[in-house]
């Protein structure tokens, strides 16, 4: 890269693979929530960043280049990372905590990227190419809040008492096999040998 134009080209590049692959992830976490409202912010979520290929598409047109994605490893790696933890995972609130962390770190690096990227576009003079990018750059933010907002209002919390729920599961399944009233297991006292009679006979 010799100039801006081409560091912007190939930042375009990168952010068009990494939304692509973002949309072919997400139906795999839709999946594997069990929360509906996670659910339903996650295809939302799917929908605007179908909107957003579009407007870099758009993009490419401006700057009269054919739109095409360079590999994106960084998007890889949190791709890769969430497939991880729903593979790792069971269904339920503990998970649900889990795929927002990694939505989260999508919605980051996207966030990243765009705010650069309108700086830049506005730097070349692309005002209309900077104003495409600041729609999507407001939708990314707007994502990452709604998901904070739900983990504090609710899911984070369904989380915490899931995990206490299954520590005292544990405990009280350990204090019926073989508990006294303490929850302390008896220890089993050996019985005493009958002892042998002596014979009676005369010799």
């Amino acid at each position: 890269m010799k100039s801006m134009d081409d560091l912007f080209l190939s930042f375009l590049q990168d952010i068009y693979h990494a939304e692509k692959q973002g949309l072919r992830a997400i139906p795999k976490m839709v999946k594997a929530a069990e929360s509906q409202e996670l659910k339903d912010m996650l295809q939302q979520h799917r929908e605007k960043s179908q909107q957003q290929v579009e407007r870099l598409e758009q993009v490419f047109e401006q700057i009269g280049k054919r739109a095409r994605g360079k590999t994106c490893e960084a998007m890889q790696g949190l791709i890769e990372e969430g497939a991880e933890t729903i593979e790792q995972g069971e269904k339920g609130p503990v998970l649900d905590a889990a795929l927002i962390a990694c939505e989260q770190g999508i919605e980051h690096y996207e966030i990243a990227r765009y705010g650069t990227m309108v700086v830049w576009a506005k730097l070349l003079g692309h005002n209309e190419s900077a104003d495409l990018l600041q729609q999507s750059l407001d939708e990314e933010k707007e994502a990452d809040r709604l998901l904070n907002e739900l983990a504090e209002r609710s899911l984070n919390q369904k989380a915490a008492e899931s995990d206490a729920g299954d520590e005292e599961s544990a405990q009280d399944d350990g204090g019926e096999a073989g508990g006294n009233e303490d929850g302390e297991r008896q220890e089993e006292k050996p019985q005493p040998k009958p002892k042998a009679k002596r014979s009676t006979a005369k010799k």
